[in-house]
């Protein structure tokens, strides 16, 4: 007879061991790259809409929260859940995915199926949003 909470304890154990070998794979963000990614008016785009510590007000938006405090409010893992998937958080969101490519709405055809951040520059944008205490 199998023990009890054998096979839940092997379930949990393969899960933990998946997540933390896919965490230890995952690059480390810079905080540097990302503040230029996210003050980026060509390339990250959060300042069209988010205002930004250390940019000047005439060349960010307003339509967003404030970025001030990201890093107090949120969590690194929260602060991505927040830039790979933002309309799953707020249906209404006009923040696009910066990762997600499947089951978008209001994408331009010559960038379907290619995510506006790579892996790296996601991990970046994280990294320099939780400086943001």
């Amino acid at each position: 007879m199998p023990q009890p909470g054998g096979l839940a304890a092997m379930v949990v154990g393969a899960w933990l061991a998946a997540t933390t070998s896919a965490a230890a794979d995952a690059p480390t963000g810079d905080a540097t790259r990302g503040a230029a990614l996210v003050a980026s008016r060509s390339q990250g785009l959060c300042v069209l809409c988010h205002a930004v510590p250390g940019v000047p007000a005439s060349q960010q938006g307003t339509l967003a929260p404030d970025l001030a405090g990201a890093g107090a409010r949120w969590s690194a893992a929260q602060l991505r859940e927040r830039l790979v998937d933002p309309e799953r958080l707020n249906p209404g969101s006009l923040m696009p995915s910066y990762r997600r490519t499947d089951g978008l709405q209001r994408v331009a055809p010559a960038r379907q199926g290619r995510p506006l951040f790579d892996a790296q520059q996601l991990e970046d944008v994280v990294a320099y949003l939780a400086t943001l205490k």
